[in-house]
């Protein structure tokens, strides 16, 4: 295997066709930011509609900017373009609430679907969240259903006639394990089960094609890879097949056929809108768009390209360079298997990334031991992971790690 240099990497970044992506976002210097699997940069055009959002559209317009200013139906304008992103059509997405409030109404849906059949199937390392809405509705079901958990690579083979929805998240929030989508959505289909995809650690980051895939139903968020903001709303893609053939049970008024006729009664609206429940909160999600029209402008080919050379450059890098001190790779080494982020295993793991945090280098830790590190290709530089294997190294070589300000548990990991 050739040797390395740190030139070679910045050779990399030269030729990289989206090197010039990194100035639309507004970065502190000073950082190596591998966390946009958990939350994504700043757009500099974000910060700008921020402004005015808030000083002209809500200060100076008020009321008024339902109308004037399209609020009403932003959730759907941003809805088409994710169906842009994400391989659907117009009119199967909308952006409204949180994903697990999304995944609660998709749950439901997908049951109604199919009544005939009682079992849930999931990960048994699906994200939390995802698991206690599943148990969560289960408890307000009348009936004998089952969650039944499985481990992720056993997932498609659990798929069974008994089997109502599988509930999966497309790239595994802690190994980066992807899922084969079109696979597993032609296994369900010949049993007779719908799925649901979780996509909240892929879109932006690997290539989604919902339809093409033959999906049901997905949700997902927009802070991550989207670089829509903290808490920035989540969305929902229900196929069109599946539109108004059955009802989601959180029945706000926005997803009420005329929300303004005031009806006493609910009339669930047509297609993707009664998947809408409350008032959405405008202010954040009005800055979820800047993000959308650059992953638009892009060939997301490119993208994914970058990705994988990101991830397979730390991943040997940090074989390379710090052999022997203790790291593990919890990540699919194969590339096809992975998404766009990186998991290595160390019993010190959490005091490691913080001092990692503490030189600037920032990713983030999931219990027990996984230390997780995203890599967001439209800021992600490949000399950054030359730099960041490098202050990993000499962290573990003098031991800086061991400082008793490393090893206090925070109230955020």
């Amino acid at each position: 295997m050739t040797d390395l240099t740190r030139d070679d990497l910045y050779a990399m970044d030269v030729a990289d066709p989206l090197a010039d992506l990194r100035d639309r976002f507004d970065l502190p210097g000073g950082v190596i930011y591998l966390d946009g699997n958990s939350l994504g940069a700043m757009p500099k055009a974000a910060k700008a509609l921020a402004s005015d959002v808030v000083s002209r559209q809500w200060g100076h317009d008020l009321i008024k900017s339902w109308n004037s200013n399209h609020w009403f139906t932003l959730p759907y304008r941003l809805g088409d373009k994710l169906a842009r992103l994400l391989g659907a059509d117009q009119g199967e997405i909308v952006c409204c609430d949180a994903v697990g409030i999304n995944l609660y109404k998709a749950l439901a849906l997908a049951i109604k679907l199919n009544p005939d059949r009682r079992v849930i199937l999931m990960e048994d390392d699906n994200f939390p969240t995802d698991v206690y809405m599943a148990q969560g509705l289960i408890d307000q079901l009348d009936g004998d259903y089952q969650l039944k958990l499985v481990p992720g690579p056993d997932l498609a083979d659990a798929i069974d006639d008994k089997v109502a929805v599988v509930s999966i998240t497309q790239v595994n929030y802690k190994t980066g394990l992807m899922q084969d989508m079109k696979a597993v959505c032609e296994k369900a289909r010949a049993a007779g089960a719908l799925t649901i995809w979780d996509l909240s650690h892929s879109a932006g980051a690997v290539p989604v094609d919902l339809n093409d895939a033959g999906a049901d139903i997905a949700v997902g968020c927009t802070y991550k890879y989207l670089n829509g903001g903290p808490g920035s709303p989540g969305y929902v893609f229900v196929a069109v097949r599946h539109q108004n053939k059955a009802q989601q049970p959180l029945t706000g008024w926005w997803g009420h056929r005329a929300p303004f006729a005031f009806d006493r009664h609910y009339d669930a609206g047509p297609g993707i809108q009664q998947m809408s429940t409350g008032t959405q909160p405008i202010t954040s999600m009005s800055l979820v768009e800047p993000g959308l029209d650059m992953f638009l402008d892009v060939d997301f080919d490119l993208v994914r390209d970058k990705s994988v050379k990101l991830c397979d450059l730390f991943i040997r890098l940090v074989e390379e360079r710090c052999t022997g001190m203790g790291f593990y790779l919890n990540s699919p080494r194969d590339a096809q298997m992975r998404g766009s982020q990186v998991s290595f295993n160390h019993e010190s793991g959490y005091a490691i990334t913080k001092a990692l945090i503490s030189k600037g280098v920032i990713g983030d830790f999931r219990a027990p031991a996984n230390m997780r590190f995203g890599f967001a290709p439209l800021y992600v530089r490949y000399s950054d992971i030359w730099n960041a294997v490098e202050i990993l190294r000499d962290i573990m070589k003098n031991d800086t790690w061991r400082a008793p300000e490393f090893n206090k548990v925070d109230a955020v990991t």
